[in-house]
């Protein structure tokens, strides 16, 4: 199975400064896990967009989208769950 390029958002690099590292090291591996698998166990389609979905990191969330035609994950968002959806 071919892979999904992975594109990562301005926002994610600002969301990335406040978090601890240990945190962003498991962060970054469930995202390096997209690159093969887009929708990975425990996956949620977000309501009222079409190709967002989520997954969680402990209390945290990472909000991608899913382009299938061209084969590429975008990030948009690694945040707390309390804020991640705020202004979406």
């Amino acid at each position: 199975m071919a892979s999904y390029n992975l594109i990562l958002r301005s926002s994610v690099e600002k969301d990335f400064r406040h978090l601890p590292r240990p945190l962003i090291q498991k962060i970054l591996q469930r995202i390096e896990g997209l690159k093969t698998e887009p929708f990975p166990y425990q996956t949620i389609k977000l309501s009222g967009a079409e190709r967002l979905y989520r997954i969680r990191v402990g209390d945290y969330r990472i909000v991608y989208e899913v382009d299938t035609a061209t084969r590429r994950v975008t990030i948009h968002y690694v945040r707390h769950r309390r804020e991640v959806y705020r202004g979406m």
